[in-house]
């Protein structure tokens, strides 16, 4: 996707450019930018781009919001852009309307479940939600004798114990337990954990690809920047093989998070409406973009940080931001060891005759 093309991604672009540079964060008193960041992202209707105009969103396509999320992982952004864009996807799912102001969702581990009881009040907790803390609202997907719950939650009726990502935004303890929603509608035909999973990750491909694109672009600059024994080091071929690798690394992130994105925009909808889940070929599509975003996070940091030596640890270098992000987003919604397991299951299902057409179809 060009930024220079899409209005909506150049926006989030130029707003990222102006409140989010990694080294003015760096060299921030305090967080107020956060707040600043925010506001400029409200005023552009960024935060509820997925939510439908009659809901009081935007109604941006899903690839204009992919295209915002990518944008951000570029910048390594640090306020909850996904976390809202991502609830009030889940919220639109349900009919419900999309409230103003910091969002986050639950659950986003495959092994918390929450339920609705008969009396109306939620039961379960969920662990690592991002931006808990911060979140005026939390959107809940959750099981009831009813079937699967769209549910909205006031983030000040939670019972949250803070806690710390890798890259030291929020990844906090939420007990929902006793907790009323302020409204609930019921998830579509066929909607369950395993689509908000793969929404969910298909999100933090997008996030993990930008930063890799950033992480490249930063690497090659500092390496014809950096002069050792009257040479700067991009003149050394060890270098030049770790930046192609790099390379390497990034662009099939960036291959593989835009076939998912493409493959979700295309069916996602469409299936929803027919039920039965997921299609096969979106399930495919999510979990090995997710596997190999992840792959590629872990990979491309150890490269990116042995191009820049000691420096790209410090906390006054930008790379950090990226890196570090990169990583903790790797085991959001489903680390690969997972989603491996869950393509396995899949392929193990499918048995030969079915899986080669699949697989050669995409």
């Amino acid at each position: 996707m060009s930024v220079d093309d899409n209005i909506i991604v150049a926006t989030a672009e130029r707003i990222f450019a102006d409140f989010a540079n990694p080294q003015d964060i760096i060299h921030a008193k305090n967080e107020a930018w956060k707040d600043t960041l925010w506001q400029a992202l409200t005023d552009a209707g960024l935060p509820l781009s997925w939510v439908p105009e009659e809901h009081g969103g935007v109604g941006a396509d899903l690839m204009d919001g992919f295209g915002i999320l990518r944008a951000a992982g570029r910048w390594a952004v640090a306020v909850p852009l996904a976390e809202t864009m991502l609830a009030g996807w889940l919220l639109s799912q349900a009919g419900h309307a999309a409230p103003q102001g910091r969002m986050t969702i639950a659950p986003g581990d495959p092994r918390d479940q929450l339920r609705l009881g008969s009396d109306g009040a939620l039961t379960g907790r969920a662990r690592k939600v991002p931006f808990a803390k911060d979140a005026d609202h939390i959107a809940v997907l959750a099981s009831s004798d009813r079937g699967w719950m769209v549910a909205l939650v006031a983030g000040a009726q939670c019972a949250i114990t803070a806690g710390r990502g890798l890259a030291g935004d929020g990844a906090d303890l939420v007990n929902f337990s006793g907790v009323r929603p302020l409204s609930v509608a019921p998830a579509p035909e066929g909607f369950d954990p395993k689509s908000l999973l793969l929404m969910g990750g298909v999100v933090r491909c997008q996030q993990i690809s930008g930063a890799l694109e950033t992480m490249l672009e930063i690497s090659v600059r500092y390496s014809t920047e950096r002069v050792a024994f009257e040479r700067t080091i991009s003149k050394y071929q060890a270098v030049q093989h770790a930046l192609a690798r790099l390379g390497g690394e990034a662009a099939a992130a960036v291959s593989a998070a835009a076939s998912a994105a493409d493959a979700f925009a295309g069916a996602l909808a469409a299936q929803a409406e027919q039920g039965g889940g997921s299609p096969e070929a979106v399930f495919l599509e999510a979990a090995s973009a997710k596997i190999r975003c992840g792959e590629a996070a872990e990979k491309g940091t150890a490269i990116a940080h042995q191009i820049h030596g000691a420096i790209g640890f410090t906390s006054e270098h930008v790379l950090h931001r990226m890196t570090l992000r990169a990583l903790a987003w790797r085991d959001d919604f489903g680390t690969e060891s997972y989603w491996a397991a869950e393509l396995g299951r899949l392929v193990g299902h499918l048995g030969a005759d079915e899986l080669w057409p699949l697989v050669a179809s995409r």
